[in-house]
């Protein structure tokens, strides 16, 4: 399959109280370290009360963007094991702030890491997994007494009627993931008897 990455489906939050630290999780799917940067500072204005806001994120088909901030935590216990949850789970253009109100208890190192994994990961589950694929949508004309025909190949077949425009001819965006190309065009040209011409726009 040709997956280009993995990501996040939706924002969500999480919450949990650790040894009476309150830590709140929020997730959200970017697409730019723009989009990103723009979310941390929302969340630091929403819980500038908190004792820290913890920003990670990982961006990038091939995770070339990587970043995170302890935000006061000590060095290496909050945000970078945050960051290295995300690759290790393969999971990008993605961006969390875990906020902390402290409880009064120290957790320590290892207990700063886990606290800050784990509330990160509860707010993963939250917002779920969803993979982005390599889809190419062609664009077929086909005459109104072959529609039906389409659509029962739409059943068997890997592609989908994405839109259907009733002209004078019937004029379908048909889309596929791009390893499936060769397949689907040659059934739209025995479908056309010929008049199918291969014209592709990659989305």
């Amino acid at each position: 399959m040709a997956v280009l990455y993995t990501t996040v489906a939706k924002a969500a939050d999480a919450e949990q109280i650790i040894e009476k630290s309150r830590f709140i999780a929020h997730i959200v799917p970017v697409s730019s370290k723009e989009e990103a940067d723009t979310f941390v500072a929302a969340i630091k204005k929403e819980y500038k009360d908190a004792t820290h806001n913890v920003p990670a994120y990982v961006i990038g088909d091939k995770m070339q963007i990587q970043w995170a901030s302890d935000d006061g935590e000590p060095q290496g216990t909050s945000g970078a094991p945050i960051v290295q949850m995300l690759v290790k789970e393969e999971i990008t253009n993605v961006c969390i702030v875990v906020t902390r109100y402290f409880g009064g208890i120290k957790l320590g190192t290892g207990g700063l890491v886990r606290a800050y994994t784990s509330s990160a990961k509860l707010a993963i589950d939250a917002a779920g997994i969803k993979q982005i694929r390599d889809y190419t949508e062609l664009e077929a004309e086909i005459a109104y007494n072959l529609l039906g025909k389409l659509q029962n190949y739409e059943k068997d077949m890997p592609f989908e009627i994405s839109s259907i425009d009733y002209a004078d001819v019937i004029r379908a965006k048909i889309r596929l993931e791009s390893e499936h190309i060769d397949e689907v065009e040659t059934m739209l040209i025995e479908l056309t008897k010929g008049e199918y011409l291969p014209q592709k726009n990659r989305k």
